[in-house]
């Protein structure tokens, strides 16, 4: 890595921060060239991809799967909260997740296409935007700029269990402003809500909820941005309002009625796409824009949402 990208993680973030992360992602990467996969994770089967695709194009499936996993819906969500401030009453956030540039482009066009006549407040990206794990950063980045280019406004986005540490430079540089156990204040008319975010909680396990509310005072209306759903128990005992995030996909391959086969993640299965609600926090699990492992989706279509904010 270049070391000009290591200080301005290390200025950012701190030395012992910086140095943990990577040290699990050059681990991860180790064991993923040593060909030892995990076998609770089927995104660690990297060589299982040509057994699946050549598996569908047998069966007559592969290319219905691949026309399937570009087609981009847009979705609409209306979210009633308690607590939030009248100016905000209105107020609608463009969600979008697991967007996987580096093997989606065709997703990637037709979002683009999607998000030119749409209005909204601000944008958030819920992680994954390597398809491959650690993927070539110049390729994830230049895709990523293709998206920028069409997003208006403020992004705020954090990492998935995809993303390197080390594309957080170049994220920012494209006006991406990434929050790793961060919140930052969005202020409309004289009043605040409080957006924060949090490092991948399903595979770095390096989240950190009291540092990303530490600045959230105690009777503000706080939303939290986090790759997985599985944080959502912490996020209501924190006193989160809304918690939106993605990484399962919804199942991407699923059975008719959109039953998930397998969602990769420690949830009820009712919190692995779209609306839910856990005690006072309600959630949003998004299904992603784009697609892991192979190209393809059956019944599961993906997705951008805007979340639409009203007072309850």
């Amino acid at each position: 890595m270049k070391p000009d990208i290591v200080q301005r993680l290390e200025q950012r973030l701190g030395r012992q921060y910086v140095r943990q992360r990577l040290a699990i992602e050059d681990d991860h990467r180790s064991r993923l060239d040593s060909r030892r996969p995990d076998f609770f994770h089927l995104e660690s089967w990297y060589s299982i991809h040509a057994l699946i695709r050549n598996t569908l194009k047998l069966t007559g499936l592969y290319s219905r799967g691949r026309k399937n996993a570009a087609a981009v819906e847009l979705r609409r969500n209306e979210v009633a909260l308690p607590g939030l401030p009248v100016a905000f009453d209105g107020f609608t956030l463009l969600h979008i997740s697991d967007m996987h540039v580096d093997m989606s482009q065709a997703a990637m066009s037709c979002l683009i296409d999607k998000v030119q006549d749409i209005d909204y407040d601000l944008c958030v990206l819920t992680g994954d935007y390597c398809g491959n794990d650690f993927g070539a950063q110049e390729s994830v980045l230049r895709e990523m700029a293709r998206v920028r280019g069409h997003l208006r406004g403020e992004v705020y986005g954090v990492l998935g269990n995809h993303d390197s540490l080390r594309l957080v430079p170049g994220l920012e540089d494209l006006g991406i402003r990434m929050l790793l156990n961060e919140s930052v204040s969005i202020v409309r008319q004289g009043e605040a809500i409080h957006l924060a975010g949090i490092d991948d909680a399903h595979y770095f396990r390096v989240h950190n909820l009291a540092s990303a509310c530490a600045n959230v005072p105690a009777e503000g209306c706080a939303l939290l941005l986090s790759h997985t759903p599985e944080i959502y128990r912490l996020a209501a005992c924190a006193g989160f309002k809304l918690l939106l995030c993605g990484h399962t996909h919804g199942g991407q391959v699923c059975l008719p009625g959109r039953l998930p086969i397998t969602l990769d993640a420690q949830v009820p299965r009712h919190m692995g796409a779209g609306p839910w609600r856990f005690a006072d926090l309600v959630g949003y699990t998004s299904v992603g824009a784009g697609a892991s492992v192979v190209p393809v989706r059956f019944n599961c279509p993906p997705e951008i949402t805007l979340h639409r904010l009203c007072v309850a």
